[in-house]
């Protein structure tokens, strides 16, 4: 069986697995890396979706990357133009000289002996084992199954005629122009697909179980326009990230304060796009405050554009079964459907959905607790990225790894070979991973990690304070411990 090391495996060849490799070559050009990606291609989620209308729900001045400017007039920018982005981050760095692909990782192996990570794999179609060793593991394959979208179990869905999509799997050959449409859900997804859809199908309905907020922002960054103008573009990019950075920090704690006042501008802004005569309080008005969950985005409002112009119209109730022809709802209503597309959302799974061991000893993820967003305590030797619920994912993401080189280095200039966090505080509790009512995180949030009650164990989703503790904050900091002998001694 082949077996290769290196000091550094990185899983997953996404966002922020590029991101995790271009922050290795910056800060420790001297350490050896591969990035194990399961597809045939580099992007993850920007490759993976292809539905039409695929784009950020972020602006790309937090999405992109800190080392990165992004220079496209379009701040909200679409699937394949974040894909080109990445793409050109990988080759401008290397990256992608260092991707494995079609390697589909299934199980970590942690040794103290050795203090060294035993990655097992799977490589290409005919699923050869080939096993990896690594000193240090950087878990970058992101929250969700790529292999399955979740979909619910529709009372008469053989019955259809039509065709039935999920999102997740989009082919090019799943027509609609010309076509009724129905998009069942209410999140990001559907609010993305139901305007590019609406270009030209006969018709587009979003159904709807309830009402998600959703608000409209311009396209393009005017003031990030005319700083590209005047400046350097490093500095440009620069002050842009930190407006940006800054405004939806601002709005996120002004939501959590007065959500009254928040629901009411939000709502207020859907009644100037669709009139005094929209039934706002039925489909636009949640059950929950603003960024209970996280809000949904019109680019130039251009889903309320569609809901104008009666290419497409929302419904709000609960379907009763499929039909031969559609939808019934409960009401009695019937939608009549030639394509039904499931926006349904995702299958979560922690840490790539790895089997763990240490020592020999099996690891229950959902029993670990998180250190600072990105470790774990128990876990020698590996950090995961994971983003914001509240704002960009690359925020966070450009943060861990560059902790994580923070760590390498410091470890090597003390002769460490290994740091695992250790809670031994029990005056720490146990709390959800995140506090979040989405549907898709509620579904799976017992098989996750937990976080504690208070730092270094709880995450505060909040980027200056994690900009503080990450890039400034003492590594010693009396949780995450260092050893180098062999076995290792773990000292504080």
């Amino acid at each position: 069986m082949p077996l290769e090391h290196f000091d550094v495996v990185i899983v997953g060849a996404g966002l922020s697995g590029i991101g995790a490799g271009c922050h290795l070559k910056a800060r420790c050009p001297d350490r050896t890396y591969a990035v194990l990606e399961n597809r045939e291609r580099l992007g993850g989620t920007w490759d993976l979706f292809r539905y039409p209308g695929i784009r950020s729900d972020s602006d790309m001045y937090t999405l992109g990357y800190v080392f990165k400017p992004w220079t496209d007039a379009k701040a909200i920018a679409d699937g394949p133009a974040i894909l080109d982005y990445v793409a050109e981050a990988a080759r401008e760095n290397g990256v992608d000289s260092h991707i494995c692909f079609q390697t589909r990782v299934t199980r970590a192996s942690w040794s103290s002996a050795t203090a060294t990570w035993t990655v097992e794999a799977e490589r290409g179609p005919t699923r050869e084992p080939i096993v990896y060793t690594c000193n240090f593991l950087l878990m970058c394959a992101g929250y969700y199954r790529y292999e399955a979208g979740y979909s619910p179990d529709f009372p008469g869905r053989e019955l259809f005629q039509g065709h039935i999509a999920h999102p997740q799997f989009w082919t090019d050959d799943i027509a609609y122009a010309g076509k009724q449409v129905v998009v069942i859900g209410s999140g990001a997804t559907a609010v993305t697909l139901v305007p590019a859809m609406a270009k030209t199908a006969a018709h587009v309905t979003m159904l709807q179980r309830s009402p998600t907020y959703v608000v409209a922002r311009p396209a393009n960054d005017e003031i990030a326009d005319k700083l590209r103008q005047r400046l350097p573009m490093k500095l440009a990019y620069a002050i842009t990230r930190w407006k940006n950075v800054l405004r939806g920090m601002y709005f996120y704690g002004f939501s959590r304060r007065r959500p009254a006042r928040v629901k009411a501008m939000i709502l207020g802004g859907v009644r100037l796009w669709l009139g005094a005569d929209y039934d706002v309080a039925k489909h636009f008005t949640p059950r929950y405050d603003p960024w209970d969950q996280r809000l949904c985005l019109a680019p130039d409002g251009d889903f309320f554009k569609a809901i104008a112009d009666k290419s497409a119209s929302v419904v709000t109730d609960e379907i009763e079964t499929f039909t031969e022809t559609g939808v019934k709802l409960r009401s009695g209503e019937e939608i009549a459907a030639d394509l039904i597309v499931t926006a349904t959302g995702l299958e979560l799974q922690p840490l790539g959905n790895l089997a763990f061991t240490v020592d020999g000893a099996r690891v229950d993820v959902a029993k670990l607790m998180t250190y600072k967003g990105m470790m774990y305590a128990g876990l020698p030797n590996l950090a995961s990225v994971f983003g914001y619920t509240n704002a960009s994912w690359t925020l966070k993401s450009d943060l861990t790894c560059a902790y994580v080189c923070r760590l390498l280095n410091h470890m090597r200039a003390k002769s460490y070979r290994v740091c695992m966090p250790r809670l031994t505080d029990p005056s720490v509790k146990a709390e959800p991973w995140v506090d979040f009512s989405s549907g898709y995180f509620q579904r799976a949030i017992a098989r996750f990690p937990k976080q504690g009650s208070r730092a270094p164990w709880r995450l505060y989703q909040n980027y200056v304070k994690d900009l503080l503790m990450l890039r400034f904050g003492a590594l010693r900091d009396g949780a995450l411990e260092f050893g180098g002998a062999e076995p290792p001694t773990l000292v504080q």
